[in-house]
């Protein structure tokens, strides 16, 4: 003899998940802005021709934002980013930004960012 289960209601989510960037941990999101995914950061090198050189012009650690001025046009460009990027920069540093791939490199190291916000 089987016994009839009630099924458990789902949970309503009534709030939306912030990421741990928020809360001053690592970035635990990879929506632009937030930390660079392994296949995001190989897309971007696999595409050369499309970063832009530029130079970091100003940097609001607090806000997480930095305006980049390209070196081809003098455009300005304000990004943002939640992993760090800001607090690590500094004005006058070049850097070059994939803008398909939403990806700012300094040498090595690879930000993923929020453009234009």
């Amino acid at each position: 003899m089987s016994t009839s289960r009630s099924p458990i209601p789902p949970l309503e989510v009534r709030e939306r998940a912030a990421c741990m960037c928020d809360h001053g941990s690592t970035c635990s999101s990879f929506d632009p802005g937030h930390a660079v995914h392994l296949i995001q950061a190989r897309l971007a090198s696999a595409t050369p021709s499309e970063w832009v050189d530029a130079v970091v012009e100003a940097v609001d650690p607090e806000a997480g934002t930095l305006v980049l001025r390209t070196i081809a046009d003098a455009a300005p460009i304000l990004v943002w980013n939640g992993a760090g990027a800001a607090r690590e920069l500094t004005p006058g540093a070049p850097v070059a930004l994939h803008g398909r791939y939403h990806v700012l490199a300094d040498g090595r190291r690879r930000f993923n960012v929020l453009r234009d916000i």
